[in-house]
């Protein structure tokens, strides 16, 4: 019997006798080779692109952009390839959805050409909800349902690519939020489903009620929390879509500061621009890029130009040693 053909006996031996254990399993023999191929996780079936536009300054919380403007870096964004539109109802205090809707409600065609990731789940008073008292958070049935309600009128659309619940919520009930969840799903009002900002335990009990897709957290070279934490080994678990939001430290890197650890990161990354013919901040985001949990970053900026400059982040391989030369910029020691 040859060696290939008696780790075949010995796996279905193994099959047959304790199949639990190798669920999962999918076994490939020929003559010449054994390989044994593992699918236990599900991944996302979420297409977005290699860079996401965050909306969130778009409005009255930063550039206050009037509708032309909006209807400007939307059509730029897409035309260069960051069809992925990244919200939240609060945003620009309940308002930013309503005012990109305007563009997609002026042209239509456009609805087709992008996908739109929304968050709830946060009670944010202010003028235009006065009801709330204190900011608090809710991801009761009723509070999701009426929450998609509403983003659906204000960005114009009949569908959500992706709802996101927005923070945990400490008085969160998984099985309602999956009851909102199917109720939505069925309806083909949301297509897919996420969660952001939440640690690795929030995860799994909403993945055990119904598949997590995404985990929008902060992530960057000034915060490495979710390399060490299990964050990011969950997501190459359970196939989950990391999004990383302030992807650049929320630009405290590239502003002026006698800050020792953000001088260190600036001198790694200036060195290997020059090496890649490219700028600090693409390769803080190539950095994240090229994580194995496959980040994708969120950006927070308004200008189409910094858009365009931050997609040659998906061009540069950095050498896995430059990588940890960063990691060794930020946390001031070698690794173990």
């Amino acid at each position: 019997m040859k060696w290939w053909q008696k780790r075949k006996k010995f796996l279905l031996d193994i099959l047959i006798i304790n199949p639990p254990q190798m669920r999962g399993i999918f076994v490939c023999i020929n003559s010449s080779a054994f390989s044994v191929f593992s699918s236990l996780k599900n991944k996302s079936t979420m297409n977005v692109s290699k860079i996401i536009a965050g909306v969130m300054k778009w409005g009255i919380w930063g550039s206050k952009f009037d509708t032309p403007t909006y209807e400007h870096i939307i059509k730029e964004s897409i035309n260069m390839g960051v069809t992925t539109f990244d919200h939240a109802d609060i945003y620009g205090d309940y308002t930013t959805e309503e005012e990109f809707g305007n563009v997609l409600r002026k042209e239509p065609s456009l609805r087709q050409q992008m996908q739109i990731i929304t968050k709830c789940g946060i009670r944010r008073p202010c003028s235009t909800r006065t009801q709330f008292k204190i900011k608090s958070y809710d991801t009761s049935f009723n509070h999701i349902i009426e929450s998609v309600e509403t983003s659906l009128e204000n960005l114009g659309t009949d569908y959500i690519d992706a709802l996101l619940i927005h923070r945990p919520d400490f008085m969160m009930n998984a099985d309602e939020i999956a009851e909102a969840f199917a109720q939505l799903k069925q309806q083909g009002k949301v297509l897919h489903f996420g969660v952001s900002n939440f640690t690795p335990s929030q995860v799994s009990l909403l993945n055990s009620r119904f598949k997590v897709e995404i985990n929008q957290i902060q992530a960057s070279v000034l915060y490495l929390n979710p390399f060490t934490d299990g964050t990011l080994d969950q997501c190459q678990e359970l196939g989950i879509k990391p999004m990383a939001w302030s992807p650049l430290g929320g630009g405290n890197i590239f502003a002026v500061t006698d800050d020792d650890r953000i001088l260190r990161i600036k001198v790694v990354a200036e060195m290997l621009a020059i090496k890649y013919n490219s700028s600090p901040d693409v390769l803080l985001l190539s950095w994240l890029l090229q994580h194995p949990s496959g980040i994708v970053p969120v950006l927070g900026t308004s200008k189409v130009e910094r858009i365009a400059a931050a997609l040659q982040a998906v061009q540069i391989k950095m050498e896995r040693e430059e990588w940890y030369m960063l990691w060794r910029a930020s946390t001031g020691k070698e690794v173990a």
